[in-house]
């Protein structure tokens, strides 16, 4: 165990902490300590500070905290070098690529990564170093990283064997190359979201699931290369699929909802809104069983419209 210094009681430290039930229990933790007793940097930081105390704050309340002295500072690195998980959203959407670079720069051991939304700071420079270090990440969010590039995907790939939850929503940048990459080396993928990932065609989605045979949930949403094809193949080749989002994929038909009703009998959800080509007839197979969808019975429909003309529907409330 590393050499501890200590803190007087009464010190700063108070000063910069919020009233959050988080933050208060630390606080009132560290107010608690007698001089006699010690405080709480005389605590074993690697068994109970940084597991058991510091795990409970927000990140941004960690950053403030490592400016009281130089012994916190030292304390909040080590707990940042043994972060399992990191969020941007509790720092901001808008972290310092600098910031962002040095808070994770002694870290191998993340398993979850969530950067979702950060396209005005995040690129390929500031991600592949974390990337590249951490092999054990199970779970990756980078809904919306629009200055990304194909290398992030692939460099994914290549270091994050155990990859469990990949989220690539709304970034244009994903290929079908970098697509095959991840398929190839991301086998126990469960959940991908490729919503609005517009280059991909129905020869890579079909790929990837030919490849990742575990997934439980799949988003194909908002592309309008995406047809039966690829949603057949997804049936066939992931029995255990339990949500499938075709939201806007104007190519789907019903036949592929009813190969989609006939392999996958665990599905759970199926979103189907704005697929014009979609019916009721593919669909009741699916309602029948309790599979819960997105768009109401052609029945319910008209009751709805008729609702919402004159007022009032016939026979039926719709508590709406």
């Amino acid at each position: 165990m590393r050499g501890l210094l200590t803190e007087a009681p009464g010190s700063r430290c108070e000063l910069i902490l919020p009233g959050s039930c988080s933050s208060l229990a630390l606080w009132c933790l560290m107010m608690s300590v007698t001089p006699t007793r010690g405080c709480l940097l005389d605590l074993p930081w690697e068994d109970i500070l940084v597991p058991h105390i510091l795990c409970h704050l927000p990140l941004q309340q960690l950053l403030s905290l490592q400016r009281v002295s130089k012994s916190f500072q030292s304390l909040i690195q080590l707990y940042l070098a043994n972060m399992r998980c990191f969020d941007s959203s509790q720092i901001g959407p808008a972290i310092p690529r600098a910031a962002f670079v040095n808070l994770l720069k002694d870290n191998e051991v993340l398993q979850q990564l969530a950067l979702q939304n950060c396209s005005e700071w995040l690129t390929d420079r500031e991600l592949l170093p974390v990337i590249g270090q951490n092999h054990h990440l199970h779970q990756i969010q980078l809904k919306g990283c629009a200055q990304l590039s194909r290398h992030a995907l692939v460099a994914i790939s290549l270091s994050c064997p155990q990859l469990r939850q990949l989220s690539l929503a709304h970034c244009e940048w994903v290929d079908s190359l970098s697509l095959r990459s991840l398929a190839d080396h991301c086998k126990a993928l469960e959940a991908v979201d490729l919503t609005a990932c517009r280059q991909l065609k129905d020869e890579a989605i079909c790929y990837l699931v030919q490849k990742c045979g575990r997934l439980k949930s799949l988003s194909l949403a908002v592309n309008a290369n995406v047809g039966d094809v690829a949603v057949e193949e997804t049936a066939k080749c992931c029995p255990e699929l339990e949500h499938l989002d075709l939201t806007g994929c104007l190519r789907v038909k019903n036949d592929s909802i009813r190969v989609l009703a006939e392999y996958c009998p665990k599905l759970r959800s199926l979103k189907v809104k704005h697929c014009h080509n979609v019916a009721e007839s593919s669909l009741s197979i699916l309602r029948s069983r309790g599979v819960e969808l997105d768009v109401e019975p052609p029945l319910q429909r008209a009751l709805v419209l008729l609702q919402d003309v004159v007022g009032f529907a016939p026979f039926i409330n719709l508590q709406i």
